[in-house]
């Protein structure tokens, strides 16, 4: 009756070691009374019970120790005095019998497993251990213990065992409540998993693993290594089997290599590689059937995620299907898509798989801002809202009556009803219209249903000797007519990103991000870029040390120091050698260098936003072999910034260094800055901010801060200064350069933090910039305005400080501190302003309604009345006067109408003509071209439009200048039917007599019936040219997708005198078509046809005022010349962007 009992508990003991591979003791049992209901996974039943778990040593050194001497030290009385087994497990529950390894075991010595005696590269576990003792041999109190737990579920797996465990409470209440619960807390026992399914996996190559998710070969070592972006090492990186759920294999050592065993190298197995701020990687290791492969792996920078099409506004009825769509690139794609309305979260089930939204049976309610948000585990972007409209099921699409438009009239066309120089032609509603739109799901509307004019009348307006016809608009409707006007930048392009390289490495590489009108049409940018610096020479076995600073007298901003040994190819290899090295900074306190600013300075936030950054600097690196001119990387580069060149001390905390994208033009984050005290010299102790970063790919780096005192400034271009709504330009281009105050000197900006452009549309333009609702000049502004490389001009600020004209009222205008350029020196241009971007406060009711707006108003801003405050820009008249008959606004394709005497007949093309002609004499002069159909039998006769244009005059000769005066071109009408030869009229100013006609264009008139006849020796007269003839003829012809486009290039050409040259200089002596002698008087701006009426009392009537167009460039003794100096470390280049409406 005693051998079963012995027998069970000694089994325990020789399982346990031969599990184990080691030795076990156990003590024989002399009663069998108490051991007869012994059962080990119960904790011992009556008479004996094991102990708690006891962990006193730890496997580092040379191994586990949990000796029973030691045990007893530290706990005197939780074990008996003769323990009759023991029991060892490791501390994340693992029997000691299950590990594999070598260990050792006496109930009367302890436990212990030594690293010495454990395979290769392998060390013991950390164990517990526990004993069997008699029960009540401790000091502790019967009935102490509350009762077991339930056994938790089996987390074995199929056909694998696990332990299963319970736990028990001590109900004591003593503070000696551990002398009174002797015993374990929580026990385990052996469980086994559910019997497996039959695996369908079949291996090519080894065996299928015990997971039944991979081949695997015993037999088989796979090593390898994993180089990051730069080239480098990437220590750390992690290797994952892919699956549902990613097992990991190991992890990269310090030199970014790796060994697997049991790889199957089937050409099938697939291994992803993971490492902090570079996109995932998946390798497939290659067939082969060696005993070991090796695979090399190359890691690339993780890219934040960027968007690539934002969704469009849309027009609907009740009842109808919207959809908006948001596409989103990045390193690595994003995986989740959500949808917000006014700023409220979508349920998931309104999104399509691709991630576009879907709105069906739609509801006035549902009208609103519409957004996504993309994320992956690298961050989140946002897109920009897209304005939802819904309107009734019976409501107009369009307003029958059309809006006040006011046209200019010829100086000699002066409205007596009206004392003005003005006429109202009525204009289609700026809107968009929902129209018969289908239930089809579509991200862009295939036809843009918009208002469009459905009847004009025509109109006789009395000028001094003549009539002048015009055409105005008298009834609007729908029209499907859609505005695509050209191609040249993608029609879903939202963020235009350029980068210009010089293939010469004379100038750093400059990416810029360029506004554009999305509507269509054409944009000018000059684009600056910065002359490289000139290299040094380096030793990589040095340390080398770079300063970065570019204003003379002043300390760098920081400084590179780059250790030695830091230099390596880009195949990681470590370079030795000479280095040639060329870092350029860019530096913010000289003004003149921020219109060479890469990028816009915008990075994305953690939730998704798009925000702003304030430069202390950037910085180009270009290290290269000083032999074979190969690029060379850099790491352990430090960058050490004066602290003391940070003026506003809150900037301190959260600088950091940034890199640029150049792909998507954002700046993303490279590291952060700490503090760290230096000497400078011997005595002088200074703090700096000290930042790491690594040279790889990315060549451009900035030392920027995070700013979030932000506001919108609201600025409007116009014709005139006559400032009126109708005279509004779209396609300006508004710059506003934001400026650090010298602390105490307001007036006197220290350095430029932040460089942005906006293009103007029909409501003007909203430039982001940084401000302060604390202190009114702790942020200043300054504001210029380009149309197609014309600088327009500001409101003058002095002798006469007019609020009406500058566009916000007092006392608001004297806290933003506005004065012209010139405000102090008139010699100075008048193209600019300064500011104090002073917040609105939010209980100042003269400061809510502009032109300053907060950050969060920018739809408010965007959609102010032309009541509420703004700055404004206007072109200086006087040079050149324009006037259609059938009205159209060149920034407006969608004023396009369709009439027999429209100057441009085809909306889809636009053709622009010039002649060129040159004037003998001593003073500039007015040229007028008359335009009236020639040989169309509906237009015979009548009036196209005219245009009078200023000589310029020549730059070497005194007595002589030129004009490229525009014609309407020949070609067909509308209507596809027939062509107009139109009938051209140049008629010089005053007492000029035509001295020649060009040979060639005069032979092409003979040539080409019927010839106009020419008896009038003070004008010329032509049936214009069907053919594009060229400079050899004096004619200047060019067709492009948008009016301003084709007028601007057919322009630079005349100037030029070629037919493929592009000048802002008159040359009066090149490709010119006729020459005119005009008498020797005194010739004012004013013109026999344009003379200007001065009546009392006149309210929009203003006298022409001196200036001159975005060509002119005038000569002669005592003219003023304000001519743009070409700097050669910053050159311009000249783009045209085009988009498509």
């Amino acid at each position: 009756m005693i051998c079963l009992p012995v027998k069970a508990l000694l089994i325990l003991g020789v399982l346990s070691g031969t599990w184990a591979q080691g030795t076990w003791r156990s003590e024989r049992l002399r009663s069998s009374r108490n051991v007869r209901q012994f059962r080990p996974a119960s904790s011992g039943v009556d008479d004996f019970e094991w102990s708690t778990w006891f962990n006193v040593d730890h496997p580092g050194g040379r191994g586990d120790y949990e000796q029973l001497d030691a045990i007893r030290f530290y706990y005197r009385d939780r074990v008996c005095e003769k323990p009759r087994a023991i029991e060892a497990r490791t501390t994340d529950w693992r029997p000691a019998h299950t590990t594999g390894e070598r260990v050792h075991s006496d109930p009367s010595l302890g436990f212990w497993c030594s690293n010495a005696e454990q395979p290769i590269g392998r060390n013991c576990s950390n164990y517990a251990v526990r004993f069997l003792c008699p029960a009540g041999s401790g000091s502790a109190a019967r009935g102490a213990w509350g009762p077991w737990s339930d056994w938790n579920q089996c987390p074995a797996q199929c056909g694998q065992e696990a332990v299963q465990v319970r736990s028990r409470r001590c109900n004591s209440h003593s503070h000696h409540w551990e002398q009174q619960c002797v015993g374990p807390t929580v026990e385990g026992r052996m469980c086994k998993g559910p019997t497996c399914e039959v695996c369908s996996l079949q291996c090519e190559m080894g065996k299928v693993n015990a997971e039944c998710d991979a081949c695997m070969c015993e037999d088989h070592l796979l090593l390898g290594s994993v180089r990051s972006a730069g080239g480098l090492p990437a220590p750390g990186a992690s290797l994952y089997r892919p699956g549902s759920a990613p097992k990991l294999l190991t992890i990269a050592d310090h030199n970014g290599h790796f060994r697997i065993p049991g790889i199957c190298p089937d050409g099938n197995t697939m291994l992803t590689v993971r490492l902090p701020k570079h996109a995932p990687v998946t390798a497939t290791v290659l067939r082969s059937t060696e005993r070991t492969s090796v695979l090399h792996i190359k890691l690339q920078r993780a890219e934040k995620l960027y968007i690539l099409q934002n969704p469009e506004p849309k027009a609907r009825r009740e009842g109808q299907t919207a959809s908006f769509c948001c596409k989103v690139g990045g390193t690595p794609q994003p995986d989740s898509y959500q949808w917000y309305h006014n700023d409220n979260l979508l349920d998931a089930s309104m999104m399509n798989s691709d991630g576009s939204l879907v709105l069906k049976n739609l509801r006035m309610d549902q009208a609103g801002e519409y957004y996504c948000r993309a994320s992956n585990k690298a961050g989140a972007i946002k897109s920009k809202p897209a304005v939802l409209t819904v309107t009734g099921r019976d409501a107009p699409s369009c307003n029958p009556k059309p809006e006040s438009h006011l046209i200019r009239l010829p100086h000699d066309c002066y409205q007596n009803a009206s004392n003005s120089f003005y006429y109202d032609v009525g204009k289609c509603p700026v809107a968009t219209c929902a129209g018969h739109q289908d239930n089809g799901i579509r991200c862009k509307d295939s036809t843009a249903y918009c208002c469009g004019v459905a009847k004009m009348e025509e109109r006789h307006i009395s000028c001094q000797g003549y009539q002048l016809p015009t055409m105005v608009v008298s009834r609007v409707s729908r029209t499907g007519y859609k505005g695509t006007f050209s191609i040249q930048v993608p029609q879903d392009t939202d963020r235009l990103v350029l980068t210009f390289v010089d293939h010469m490495q004379k100038f750093v590489n400059t990416t810029k991000v360029l506004p554009f009108n999305k509507k269509g049409g054409a944009v000018y940018h000059e684009i600056r870029l910065l002359r490289k610096k000139a290299p040094v020479t380096l030793s990589s076995s040095e340390t080398n040390t770079l300063q970065l600073g570019e204003v003379v007298g002043q300390d760098p901003i920081a400084e590179l120091q780059i250790p030695p040994n830091s230099f390596y190819r880009e195949n990681g290899e470590v370079f030795t050698g000479n280095v040639k090295a060329s870092v350029t900074f860019l530096d913010p306190r000289d003004i003149s260098t921020a219109t060479a600013a890469q990028s816009d300075l915008n990075y994305v936030g953690e939730e998704g936003d798009v925000l702003p950054l304030r430069t202390y600097g950037m910085f180009s690196v270009d290290f290269r072999d000083e032999e074979s001119d190969e690029p060379l990387n850099a790491g352990e580069v430090k960058v050490l910034l004066d602290s003391d060149q940070v003026k506003m001390p809150e900037h301190l905390s959260t600088m950091k260094l940034w890199s640029l994208n150049p792909d998507t033009g954002l700046w993303e984050e490279e590291g952060d800055f700490h503090a760290q005290k230096k000497r400078r010299g011997k005595r002088e102790e200074r703090t700096f901010l000290v930042g790491n970063m690594e040279i790889r790919e990315r060549r451009l780096f900035n030392l920027d801060v995070p700013e979030n005192r932000r506001c919108y400034v609201k600025v409007r271009a116009f014709r005139s200064d006559r400032f009126m709504p109708s005279e509004q330009v779209e396609g300006v281009v508004i710059t506003l350069i934001n400026m650090e105050p010298t602390p105490g000197f307001s007036s006197n900006p220290r350095s430029w933090g932040r460089f942005d452009s906006v293009v103007t549309g029909p409501n003007g333009a909203c430039l982001p910039a940084f401000c302060d609702d604390i202190k009114a000049d702790a942020y200043s502004a300054f504001v210029m305005a380009n149309l197609g490389g014309e600088e327009l001009e500001a409101v003058p600020s002095a002798p006469k400080f007019n609020p009406n004209a500058i566009g916000v009222p007092q006392p608001y205008l004297s806290k933003l501190n506005y004065k012209r350029t010139d405000h102090e020196d008139p010699r100075v241009k008048k193209t600019a302003f300064s500011m104090n971007v002073a917040k609105p406060g939010p209980n100042v009711a003269e400061e809510g309604n502009g032109p300053i707006y907060p950050f969060d108003a920018l739809k408010e801003c965007e959609e102010a009345p032309f009541s509420a405050g703004h700055f404004r820009f206007y072109r200086v008249e006087g040079d050149r006067y324009d006037y259609n008959t059938v009205p159209f606004n060149e920034d407006d394709p969608m004023s396009w109408t369709e009439d027999y005497l429209s100057w441009w007949p085809k909306p889809m093309e636009y053709r622009a003509c010039y002649i060129k002609v040159k004037i003998n004499g001593p003073h500039e002069i007015n040229v007028r071209s008359r335009n009236m159909g020639g040989t169309h039998p509906r237009t015979v006769g009548q009036l196209y439009g005219i245009r009078d244009t200023r000589s310029i005059r020549d730059m070497d000769q005194s007595s002589v200048s030129a004009v490229c005066l525009e014609f309407k071109c020949s070609g067909m009408l509308y209507d596809q039917d027939r062509v107009d030869r139109t009938l051209v009229k140049v008629i010089p100013q005053g007492s000029c007599k035509r001295d020649s006609v060009h040979p060639m264009l005069q032979e092409y008139l003979v040539n080409h019936l019927p010839l106009a006849v020419n008896n009038d020796t003070n004008e010329f007269t032509m049936l214009a040219p069907l053919d594009p003839l060229g400079h050899n003829y004096g004619i200047y012809t060019v067709t492009d997708q948008d009016p301003r486009t084709a007028k601007e290039i057919a322009l630079g050409r005349c100037f030029d005198g070629t037919s493929d040259g592009a000048s802002r200089v008159m040359k009066s002596n090149e490709g010119v078509a006729l020459t005119f002698t005009c008498a020797d008087r005194q010739v004012t701006r004013q013109s026999v046809f344009q003379a200007l009426q001065n009546s009392p009392g006149q309210s929009l009537v203003s006298t022409v005022q001196t200036g001159r167009g975005g060509r002119r460039q005038r000569g002669g003794p005592g003219a003023v010349r304000s001519s743009r100096r070409r700097s050669t470390r910053n050159p311009f280049f000249r783009l045209t962007t085009r988009t498509s409406g």
